[in-house]
């Protein structure tokens, strides 16, 4: 299974534990398949930089080379969409869902869980994820 993971997710399932860190060994042991674009990776990096995570330039590197780079399938979206509109930078999730195909963009996001699904990709949070494919966990 494809899906996108919205930077809250992706900085909660790597950083803290949780629901969303369930979701590591599913990208980790292939069960799903984690799409990344350019756009995607840069707010990844820039947001792991903020001052309250406390990590270290080497401890970025070493998360991102060591946990998810190493499991993610990289997508180059060729249209722009503007379909969430109170902030349009999340459009770049979906930009990449359509481009490779997901069938899911996992987030905590207000902007995106108010829509609800955008053609025929759906968008949940990590416990509704890990709920409707409970499957996953024994793949």
């Amino acid at each position: 299974m494809r899906v996108v993971l919205d930077t809250n997710v992706l900085v909660s399932a790597l950083l803290f534990m949780g629901t969303a860190s369930e979701i590591v060994p599913l990208w980790q042991k292939g069960a799903i398949t984690v799409l990344l674009s350019r756009d995607i990776l840069e707010e990844y990096l820039r947001v792991l930089s903020y001052p309250k995570f406390q990590l270290s330039e080497a401890e970025i590197k070493a998360l991102m080379e060591e946990e998810l780079l190493p499991f993610v399938t990289a997508v180059k979206p060729k249209r722009r969409l503007s379909v969430v509109k109170r902030d349009p930078s999340d459009n770049k999730f979906l930009e990449c869902a359509l481009a490779g195909r997901a069938r899911v963009i996992i987030s905590g996001d207000e902007d995106l869980l108010s829509i609800g699904h955008y053609r025929r990709v759906h968008i949940q949070t990590p416990a509704q994820f890990l709920r409707d494919n409970p499957g996953l966990r024994s793949a």
